[in-house]
């Protein structure tokens, strides 16, 4: 790399040179991420990897992408960089989970309208954290630097993720019945969706992020939408691992419960919820009465509290509460599936 400089380049507005600085300061990051089945490092052409298919019948390969959306402006904001990557490993993972499927592999790519390296190694270290509370490995990226089309201190984050399941173990939604318990895992907050309504509720370009708010718990508001999306794949693999038969499983994510619950659930079956289950979080109550927002609408973009919905026999509910309570998670029975209609009634 060091005769590889470009002044026409430079004068354009692209620094090579700084995306090679940027590569050898997030290899300590992404070294923290390797798990068997890695076969290469990070710079070459593509990422390489061999996944253990040892006693699966049918391996089925599963993919998922996203990115992190428009609490990135949170972050730019705030300056600090170092958390969006576990929300957007969080966005992938959790969606593919959903199925069944135990994440392999997770590739970054990052947009910046000016490339500073320790500002993309500090989003890469929170990508490789994800990686590691999921249980997957960094294998590649890309980080482009777009000038005269981004401004200099914006940037966009996403990426993708393979995971493999057999296929006799696909969690599909078609086993979900009237009578099974649905369990909400609750979330940490806001997670990574509804940020265009936030920022329009709070006015977040002039909004102070800062200072503690007693609405809050005396935390800021920053601080507090920040929170990175919680990684629920190592205690549904709990589960799985525990022989609990899982029905199905739903990511709430945008949409909130009225979209997300219904793409786990077979055609004349409804989930009755309790939105009071689980304890609710103060930023919820805040957002709708600062925006003066209805319930529906509320359960209609946010997560409400709870990030992950599992549907499995009632006579399981005990066994998987106490599994979810080994593995950290705060878990409850917040409704039950029902015969009827298709979709979802909160109460």
């Amino acid at each position: 790399m060091k005769n590889s400089h470009s002044e026409a380049y430079a004068a354009a507005g692209v620094d090579i040179t700084a995306g090679y600085q940027g590569v050898e300061l997030m290899k300590k990051h992404v070294a923290r991420t390797m798990i068997p089945g890695v076969v290469s490092g990070i710079g070459g052409f593509g990422g390489l990897f061999a996944p253990d298919v040892a006693g699966m019948k049918e391996p089925v390969l599963v993919s998922g992408t996203d990115g992190v959306g428009t609490k990135i402006r949170i972050a730019q904001l705030l300056n600090r960089h170092d958390t969006i990557g576990i929300d957007c490993v969080a966005m992938c993972v959790n969606d593919i989970i959903c199925c069944g499927a135990r994440p392999l592999f997770f590739l970054d790519y990052i947009a910046i309208g000016k490339n500073e390296p320790q500002k993309v190694a500090d989003m890469v270290s929170g990508v490789a954290e994800g990686c590691v509370q999921a249980g997957c490995a960094l294998i590649g990226g890309e980080t482009a630097e777009h000038p005269g089309v981004m401004a200099p201190e914006d940037y966009d984050l996403a990426g993708f993720t393979v995971g493999i399941v057999d296929r006799g173990n696909i969690i599909d939604g078609s086993k979900v019945a009237e009578g099974d318990v649905l369990i909400g895992l609750a979330s940490t907050g806001v997670h990574s969706n509804g940020f265009s309504l936030v920022r329009k509720v709070f006015d977040i370009e002039k909004a102070d992020l800062t200072a503690p708010m007693t609405e809050l718990e005396g935390k800021s508001l920053g601080e507090v939408l920040l929170a990175p999306t919680k990684i629920y794949v190592k205690s549904v693999l709990a589960l799985i691992d525990g022989g609990v038969d899982l029905h199905g499983a739903s990511h709430v994510t945008g949409g909130g419960f009225y979209e997300n619950v219904p793409r786990m659930l077979p055609e004349g079956c409804a989930a009755s919820i309790d939105g009071k289950a689980l304890p609710q979080l103060p930023i919820f109550r805040l957002i709708q009465e600062k925006g003066k927002i209805s319930d529906h609408d509320m359960y209609n973009t946010f997560n409400m509290g709870v990030g992950m919905v599992l549907a499995l026999p009632a006579n399981e509910a005990e066994k998987a509460l106490e599994l979810l309570a080994k593995a950290g998670e705060t878990a409850a029975v917040i409704g039950k599936v029902v015969a009827g209609g298709f979709g979802v009634e909160v109460l």
